[in-house]
């Protein structure tokens, strides 16, 4: 209401002062206003924008689950190597070996022990080996005697294989062991000889003294006697059995030999 007061007030001031046209202009204008919805001029202006609508925040996804790994298999537990065969050889397995020194009739005795060292490595059927190069083999000698006479050709020798070394271990072998370069050496004429030529001489020299009966006789059959003798000597001279050092001795097991 007190816009309009206000608006009369003007009017009429207005026509006052400046005549009929102004007062129509203002009249026109009043009426224009008061036409208008009065405003209510203390409400306060909600200026704010159109709230926007905000989304709901999506629901967390859920957890996908991962799928689990599969288990290795256990292996199956390995089966304990078998132990393996003992190293051994049969018998008649031969042993090549040389002798480590001379072997003489003249200066060893029966029970005397020699070595021989392994020639060349042993081995089984499978090829493993058993017996490798450079073991040692103790051997007895059993037997030995010079040759006495001229047709003895080799004298008597005996070697028995007893035991062999392998690392520093001795391991039992029986069998036989067999010289292969075993030779006769002659001795030096010796009283048994002179003894056989003199024997000669005197029986020759009897003889020629009961045949001739007289002393040419028993000079020729001395001389003839004491040839005799000396050819009798030749025949029976001791010649002694010798193996030289190094030299070849073949051993053949009697038995099986394991280790």
């Amino acid at each position: 209401m007190s816009a309009n007061r206000l608006a009369i007030l003007t009017l009429a001031v207005l026509a006052g002062c400046g005549g009929d046209r102004a007062a129509s202009m203002a009249a026109d204008s009043l009426s224009r206003d008061l036409q208008r919805l009065p405003v209510d001029s203390s409400a306060m202006l909600n200026d704010q924008a159109a709230a926007t609508p905000v989304p709901a925040p999506a629901a967390p996804a859920a957890p996908v689950a991962a799928k689990p790994k599969p288990r290795p298999k256990p292996k199956p537990a390995a089966a304990p190597a078998p132990a393996p065969a003992p190293l051994a050889l049969d018998a008649g397995s031969v042993v090549a070996t040389t002798v480590d020194r001379e072997i003489s009739s003249r200066t060893d005795k029966p029970g005397a022990t020699v070595t021989g060292t392994v020639a060349s490595d042993v081995t089984d059927a499978a090829g493993r080996v058993v017996i490798p190069a450079g073991s040692k083999v103790t051997m007895t000698i059993t037997e030995i005697h010079e040759s006495e006479n001229k047709g003895d050709k080799t004298g008597k020798l005996t070697l028995t294989p007893t035991a062999v070394e392998i690392a520093g271990q001795s391991h039992a072998i029986n069998g036989s062991a067999v010289a292969l370069e075993r030779t006769l050496r002659d001795r030096k004429t010796n009283a048994g000889d002179v003894a056989k030529v003199g024997a000669g001489t005197a029986i020759g020299a009897g003889a020629g003294r009961v045949i001739g009966g007289s002393t040419k006789g028993a000079i020729i059959g001395g001389i003839i006697g004491g040839a005799v003798g000396t050819q009798r000597a030749i025949e029976t001279q001791d010649r002694d059995v010798v193996v030289p050092a190094n030299s070849r001795v073949e051993v053949t097991l009697g038995g099986a030999f394991t280790r």
